[in-house]
């Protein structure tokens, strides 16, 4: 486990959705204030505002990749393209070492748990979800891949 899965997960343990934990562990390298970031992210917990579309934890990773990678010019089709493949490949890993990057999928629940209401926080809520496992490995991934490429603007 990497510095930054070990940050992610105990985010989670705190209490944030899955995106703002993996989001919050890079705060530093995205250079945003938390309060701001965690609003930023909030909508993409459990699976998009709790869909169980795109796994929260994959979000938080691609939320990290675009403030630090993404492009700001909607003509520079070079840099979309290059900004495209990156999170395709951030989606292959995560993908390769879970099965899937969609939250319903990861969990079991297909066609299940349609609710706004987030579940409460218990020890049996933590039992039974691989969320901290999920997270820690979008984390680490994300700081595998910072370590290789590092971000040069």
């Amino acid at each position: 486990m990497s510095e930054k899965g070990k940050q992610a997960k105990a985010f989670f343990m705190e209490g944030y959705n899955c995106a703002q934990s993996v989001a919050l562990a890079f705060s530093d390298e995205i250079g945003m204030e938390k309060d701001k970031l965690v609003r930023m992210v909030s909508s993409f917990g459990g699976g998009m505002g709790r869909l169980r579309e795109v796994c929260g934890a994959v979000s938080g990773m691609f939320f990290v990749a675009g403030a630090l990678y993404g492009y700001d010019d909607p003509k520079d089709l070079q840099a979309k393209k290059e900004h495209y493949a990156r999170i395709q490949e951030l989606a292959a890993q995560f993908r390769e070492k879970t099965g899937s990057i969609v939250c319903r999928e990861l969990l079991g629940l297909e066609g299940k748990d349609k609710s706004p209401v987030p579940s409460a926080r218990t020890s049996e809520y933590y039992k039974k979800r691989p969320c901290p496992e999920l997270i820690e490995i979008a984390a680490d991934l994300m700081e595998a891949y910072i370590a290789a490429a590092p971000v040069t603007h």
